[in-house]
């Protein structure tokens, strides 16, 4: 059921009753009229089948068609109306904008001042509302400090300290942060309301590459053909400064919106000065004890960057076969996914061997070819030379077994400089390696004279034509293969050798390895055990260098001497690292005994020392995630030993996406252990990934990235396509984006707000797997937001009233408890125990099932509910201890909802009266989450069992009257047959509830017997189990219109069972699976209204 709020928005409920009830009082009418009004159908609740969050959206969109559906049969006799009409209609639009008063904030605020929550109530949920004036409350009264709850609670010796995982600077978050930051901000959320100082540290990275291509990028757009060379290091290093200056609090507005509770005080940027500190400090130690060392060794590079790129830069595209791809540099697409064959003739002989590359150009690079030992095709060419057709070179033919012998020819051409594989290859048979490429991705001269400058791709299509003319090309094959591609650059990345700085990490996994064997590092969940243990078990060396300008700058210096020629730059003696440029001139003296007098710095690389010694720093600068390692003791001013790096290092967790567990999560172990002698963490809590509905990988191009403001706001489709044009997609990018934005998003993102954001993103989490995310599933939970709104609005001012004071200390043995509210009170203290034994196991979807169920179905379809049989009745002592009760059950659920919703929990609990004013904490985000210990005497179970009884029950009489087309104002008697005296004593306190929940007119509840049975010849009989059966008095049933009714729905109904199943009797073998279940669970479906339908026709026929 579907009414409109006066907020405009559509709010949905479970039911009927509900929908008419709270309509009613959100549009100001008495307890007494809404109850009218709901008169009939009560709301399902404990007992009915509990619908999750996504099928709730579902109904709604359902509902949404139909409506749209019924305007438009409806659209000609609208604009027919009369003029009459017309005018009420104009008024009721002047009424509802006089009705945004109710929504206005307080006219007096001051910036950073409480919000004065008496100024207005709103009548309906308005998460703009809501949202507004607390954050900056918050941060002003210092909630977020871990010195807030250090002065709180003085005894307290357990803190909880975390850091963010830095964002890039470059550009917005998307729904994977706002998930980051929603698991975040609820667990800190949840460790201050338990009593600990917390602390969690926010920062951004400066992200090496991405921002500089961005930076770039807008000069290109700016000033066409300019590049960062034009200007010159430090210009361009003047101009991303200014970038990120001005586009640099984005995101930490973003984190805001988000309500995350961090220490604004202790923001980090790793370009800041403490952090570049660390930085020089990490790798001054790490070189001088020879962790951190130079060497020639095959790198991912970029040609389009001109820079080598960390591995997880590095996106792996699939292809199933031949592939045209769109590669930066050149004008037509490039073919990949084909396996190319070529002769290399024999020297000195007629014979040739048949070599098969899906790289045909590399065969400029090949010193050799190599086949398996014991492959009977080429046993006779081994130790042969074949003879390179472009240029004067020998290829030995070598035996390795690594060959495979059944892929392509089986004789594998081998190009040690461009190949990881034949690398290895070539070390071992000592074949000669011949570097092809430039850094810009063109042929070098030893490549000769014809191909020489051309650009590699350029050179493919020219090698195989000239290969055609010398006879000797053999043919292409389709090639499944997989290309990797710059995911900064979508550039083809070359493995290239090149001298470049690397980490030797053997010593540092080990400690990794054994720290979380040792289980003094536990990973959440523990099937990621098995991902470290391969990581690290099979490290390769960091390679921590990249060829940019944006970063920090290796502080290492390349020495050179007045009279000797350059040295080889891999030679460890001729580098000398610092933290000063005064420290690297005292080492290079010490080393060289050289006068300090005679070291001399040079500006540029290639340029001839006037002095005995001259010192060039690197132009290099270290890959952004050297400094993210760092990060746990960097945001402390480590090396300093800063009074925060003694109280807050190490930290108690680091929680982030499983796709970085290697990348970041393992690196940071490393270097804590390596440079502080600590684990940087105890846990490690790694989420679920966040992909679109699909199950696709988030991405720009595709059109489903999404910013979660856009979520918390809502967005028209027009408003999704115009961000595309301020962003840094090409045009071909922003075609396929706005694509995929129709496809994802045609009616744009509906408003769902912060709440509703959090509370679902940690409801999709997921143990294992990734999270496939529909935007409709999180619009379901502002629905759950409206019911929050609409249930304590309505308890404050229809149930509790304005005069209500609650207990300073609630005791429920001092009151005269009614069952309802001993069950209330039971459900609550479940809630709480479910609720803390998920956060204490990082199960936080299951937090949220506890807080929900506990709102939704205890404490609003049920407990509210039976409330107004006692509100309305004359027993005052009952009617004071159901207020206690109500109010201590609002109270108990807005603090379990807190740390997940903390705007509408805080505005909401602030309209609650305080049990303890003078003493209470100001905010609920420093007021203590419920405890487990505390409520646990309020748990029976027994009395549970007796409500879920009633509720069976009340299930039961709901359907009948449905079944057979009672009147929503129709109340009729009704008797509860009960098979034993426990039953009956069960039931018989229930009377009330019962007859309020089934809107009966009386409720019998007697013992089985003959008599009884016998009077239910004019009722409509369900049994509930083996405890009791219904009957529903059908005297005021018109029999005779019933069963016409019933017999023309029954034939309607038949004929979609026979269609049916004669569609399932001819399916053929192309039917999917899914599709055969679906048709199977659809005809159980019908058969069983078909039965329901037969029975109840029966019964009526008894009644004529």
């Amino acid at each position: 059921m579907r009414i409109s709020g006066l907020s405009g928005d559509s709010v949905y409920f479970r039911s009927k009753k509900e929908a008419s009830w709270i309509g009613a009082i959100m549009n100001g009418e008495s307890e007494k009229n809404a109850d009218s009004a709901a008169a009939g159908d009560a709301q399902p609740a404990a007992g009915a089948v509990v619908k999750t969050a996504k099928q709730l959206a579902n109904e709604a969109k359902k509902l949404e068609k139909l409506e749209k559906f019924n305007a438009k049969k409806d659209k000609v006799p609208l604009q027919a109306a009369p003029a009459k009409e017309k005018a009420a209609e104009d008024k009721t639009k002047v009424k509802k904008e006089e009705n945004e008063d109710d929504f206005k904030l307080d006219p007096e605020h001051e910036d950073g001042t409480k919000k004065n929550t008496a100024y207005r109530f709103p009548p309906s949920y308005r998460r703009e509302y809501v949202e507004a004036q607390w954050y900056d409350w918050w941060e002003k009264e210092g909630f977020f400090k871990p010195e807030y709850m250090e002065k709180l609670h003085p005894e307290e010796k357990e803190k909880f300290v975390i850091v963010i995982p830095p964002p890039n600077v470059t550009g917005t978050l998307h729904l994977g942060h706002a998930l980051t930051n929603s698991v975040e901000d609820t667990l800190t959320r949840w460790h201050r309301m338990c009593g600990k100082p917390t602390l969690w540290v926010p920062g951004c990275d400066h992200a090496g590459i991405a921002t500089q291509v961005v930076v770039e990028k807008r000069l290109a757009k700016e000033r066409p053909g300019f590049t960062r060379h034009d200007l010159g290091r430090e210009k361009f290093m003047e101009e991303i400064w200014k970038w990120k200056n001005k586009n640099g609090d984005f995101i930490y507005n973003q984190i805001r919106r988000l309500g995350s509770s961090v220490d604004w005080s202790r923001v980090r940027f790793t370009m800041e000065p403490v952090m570049s500190k660390a930085v020089t400090e990490a790798f001054v130690r790490l070189h001088a004890d020879g962790t951190i060392y130079r060497s020639k060794r095959l790198i991912n590079w970029s040609c389009t960057l001109k820079s080598c790129i960390s591995d997880i830069e590095v996106e792996k595209k699939e292809l199933t076969g031949r592939t045209f791809l769109s590669v930066p540099g050149y004008a037509n697409k490039i073919e990949f996914g084909v396996l190319t064959s070529f002769a290399y003739p024999i020297e000195n002989s007629t014979e040739e061997i048949v070599v098969a590359t899906t790289r045909v150009e590399t065969m400029l690079g090949d010193t050799g070819i190599a086949v398996h030992p014991d492959d009977e095709r080429y046993k006779g060419l081994i130790g042969k030379f074949a003879v390179h057709p472009f240029l004067d070179r020998r290829l030995p033919i070598v035996a390795d077994k690594e060959v495979d012998k059944t892929f392509g020819t089986g004789a594998v051409k081998i190009t040690p400089a461009h190949d990881h594989n034949d690398y290895a290859i070539g070390q071992r048979h000592n074949l000669d390696v011949i570097t092809i490429l430039k850094e810009d991705g063109t042929l070098r001269e030893n490549c000769g004279a014809t191909y020489s400058g051309m650009k590699r791709f350029d050179a493919r299509k020219v090698i195989t034509d000239a290969l055609r003319e010398k006879q000797l090309f053999r043919g292409t094959v389709a090639n499944p293969m997989v290309v990797p591609m710059c995911s900064r650059s979508k550039d083809v990345v070359e493995p290239l050798l090149m001298a470049q700085w690397f980490v030797d990490c053997k010593d540092m996994a080990a400690q990794a390895l054994d720290a979380v064997e040792s289980k003094r590092l536990r990973l959440i969940p523990d099937v990621h055990n098995k991902t470290w243990n391969h990581w690290l078990v099979n490290i390769h060396d960091w390679c921590i260098s990249r060829q940019l300008w944006w970063g920090h700058r290796i502080p290492a210096y390349l020495v050179s001497f007045k009279d000797k020629p350059p040295a080889d730059n891999t030679d460890h003696e001729i580098w000398i690292s610092g933290r000063t440029v005064e420290e690297v001139k005292e080492a290079a003296s010490k080393r060289f005994g050289v006068p300090l007098g005679e070291i001399s710095l040079l500006v540029e690389k290639e340029a001839k020392t006037a002095t005995a010694i001259g010192l060039f720093q690197d132009e290099d600068v270290l890959d952004t995630w050297f400094s993210s390692a760092l990060f746990p003791f960097s945001v402390f001013a480590w090396p300093d030993e800063s009074s925060d790096l003694e109280k807050y290092y190490p930290t108690s967790l680091l929680e982030t996406g499983a796709d970085i567990i290697f990348f970041w999560v393992a690196r940071m172990v490393m270097m804590g252990l390596k440079l502080t002698g600590k684990l940087p963490f105890a846990e490690v809590y790694l989420h679920s990934i966040v992909r679109d509905r699909d199950g696709r990988k988030m991405s720009k191009s595709l059109g489903n990235v999404i910013d979660p403001v856009d979520v918390i706001e809502g967005i028209s489709l027009e408003a999704l396509h115009q961000q595309l044009l301020t962003g840094n997609l090409d045009a071909t990018e922003v075609e396929k984006a706005t694509k995929g934005q129709k496809e994802f998003f045609p009616d744009g993102i509906p408003e769902c707000g912060t709440d509703a954001l959090r509370f679902g993103l940690c409801a999709c989490l997921k143990q294992v797997g990734d999270i496939n995310l529909d935007i409709n599933v999180l619009q379901g939970y502002r629905f759950f937001c409206n019911k929050l709104w609409n249930a304590l609005r309505f308890a404050m001012l229809h149930s509790l009233g304005s005069d209500f004071k609650p207990l300073a200390r609630f005791s429920a043995a001092e009151l005269s408890l009614s069952p309802v509210d001993q069950w209330i009170l039971s459900r609550a203290a479940s809630a709480v125990k479910d609720s803390d034994d998920s956060f204490r196991e990082y199960d936080l979807a299951r937090m949220t099932r506890a807080c929900y169920s506990f709102w939704l179905y205890d404490l609003c379809d049920i407990y509210l509910e039976c409330c107004k049989a006692v509100f309305t009745g004359d027993d005052e002592n009952a009617k004071e201890a159901a207020k206690q009760t109500l109010y201590t059950a609002l109270d108990i659920g807005l603090r379990l909802i807190s740390p997940v919703m903390p705007f509408i929990s805080e505005e909401l609990f602030q309209r609650l009266p305080r049990r303890n004013p003078s003493s209470d904490p100001p905010s609920i985000c420093v007021t203590q989450y419920p405890l487990p210990a505390t409520y646990q005497p309020w748990i029976n179970q027994d009395l549970e069992g007796r409500i879920e009884l009633m509720m069976k029950i009340v299930n039961g009489v709901r359907s009948l009257r449905a079944d057979y087309n009672f009147k929503k104002s129709e109340k009729v008697p009704l008797t509860l047959s009960c098979r034993g005296e426990d039953v009956l004593a069960s039931l018989k306190p229930l009377e009330v509830y019962i007859r309020t929940l089934t809107n009966s007119s009386e409720v019998g509840v007697v013992l089985e017997s003959a008599a009884v049975s016998s009077s239910a010849g004019g009722s409509a009989v369900l049994p509930i189990g083996d405890k009791c059966t219904i009957i529903l008095s059908l005297k005021n049933i018109d029999a005779t219109k019933e069963l016409e009714r019933l017999t023309d729905k029954l034939e309607k109904l038949t004929l979609v069972v026979e269609k049916l199943r004669k569609g399932m009797a001819s399916y053929s073998e192309k039917v999917p699976e899914e599709v055969r279940l679906r048709d199977a669970e659809k005809l159980q479906q019908q058969l069983v209204e078909k039965s329901k339908i037969e029975e109840v026709m029966a019964t009526l026929s008894k009644l004529l």
